[in-house]
């Protein structure tokens, strides 16, 4: 059986789809989608892709193509997901979901009513280093899990481009890798019912486009003159079982080095994931740090990317179930919605409970 897939959205992201799909046995790459007609042949030629569009509606009209990664703009995610869905093919839509609870909902509604599967990119739920984790607690090495902390820190990391444009981003570094952290700790605490947020955004730096003498990413799209996003996030976030995770993330902070760390801790043990998987436990009244030894101990970008499209196939065969399900994206939406309605207001946001 061979799945026909159609790339919408050809900036960086889409680079790690397109290879993944291209070593997959089972894959014919058909058509690629961008508003830049150059960028789109470009990726078609390295990639072999046949056809190239700039209408995302020509593409969805072909009756070869299963399905789709959408690896677009953010505000863009619901609108696409949709038209694709009710086009008959399956979804793999990049993180987030969207830009709104409103929109993730009716995002929900689509995938009921037409019946195709939907895949929220939350790639590290993907990653060896996660699936192992999730074994541990799946045999009560570890949990039950009551307490999770995790940090995305950027000294210097604001891309620019439309990462620094709210109305296409939907916000900063809260949206951009605060949702994979946040994302997978929630995932690994067994997707709890939120309670309560409090939550701070900041922005008092802005991109700091007048530094010299150290490199960072920028989007293709760069412009030092625009930014409307938030320099830094963080938050506390309650669950109805009594677990609590706290997070922060930057683009920029007056920090002396970037940081990545995610830990839980459990009744009977604790991990960190990041920056490298370690376990904590005790045997004969002694605590242990145990370290696996696997390929990868952290997360690793192109292998994780591979898992994620790898599975997604799977899913589109009727193999397997996703990971990722639309839900989830609809939760962690409120989530990522509950932080930024906090910091606006000034106070805690209560959830409604059952």
């Amino acid at each position: 059986m061979t799945i026909g897939i159609g790339i919408i959205g050809a900036g960086s992201i889409s680079e790690m789809h397109l290879r993944a799909y291209h070593e997959h046995p089972e894959v014919k790459l058909l058509a690629i989608c961008d508003l830049n007609e150059s960028r789109a042949q470009a990726k078609a030629e390295k990639y072999n892709i046949p056809y190239t569009y700039q209408d995302v509606h020509e593409l969805l009209a072909r009756e070869d193509i299963d399905a789709v990664s959408i690896c677009t703009w953010n505000h863009s995610h619901a609108q696409i997901s949709i038209a694709a869905l009710k086009a008959g093919k399956h979804v793999l839509v990049e993180k987030p979901l969207c830009t709104s609870v409103e929109d993730a909902l009716a995002l929900q509604e689509t995938v009921k009513a037409t019946g195709k599967q939907l895949q929220v990119g939350f790639v590290r739920r993907y990653a060896s280093n996660t699936r192992i984790v999730r074994s541990f607690i799946e045999n009560d090495d570890i949990g039950p899990i009551y307490y999770a902390k995790a940090s995305c820190i950027r000294k210097l990391g604001n891309p620019g481009g439309w990462f620094s444009d709210k109305e296409r981003s939907g916000g900063g570094p809260l949206i951009d890798v605060g949702v994979h952290v946040i994302d997978l700790c929630w995932y690994l605490m067994g997707r709890p019912k939120v309670a309560s947020i409090s939550g701070n955004t900041y922005s008092r730096l802005g991109n700091r486009s007048n530094i010299q003498n150290l490199s960072y990413y920028k989007a293709a799209d760069y412009r030092a003159d625009h930014n409307d996003v938030e320099d830094m996030a963080n938050a506390l976030i309650r669950f109805e079982n009594g677990a609590s995770l706290i997070v922060d993330v930057s683009f920029t902070l007056h920090a002396k080095e970037d940081e990545l760390t995610v830990k839980l801790y459990g009744e009977r043990g604790g991990v960190e994931l990041e920056p490298e998987l370690t376990f904590i436990t005790e045997k004969h009244n002694t605590i242990l740090n145990m370290t696996p030894q696997i390929d990868h101990l952290s997360f690793n970008f192109q292998k994780g990317f591979q898992d994620e499209i790898y599975h997604f196939i799977e899913v589109c065969e009727g193999r397997k179930e996703t990971l990722s399900p639309v839900e989830d994206g609809v939760e962690m939406m409120k989530i990522l919605s509950g932080i930024y309605e906090s910091s606006q207001l000034g106070k805690e946001i209560q959830f409604q409970t059952k």
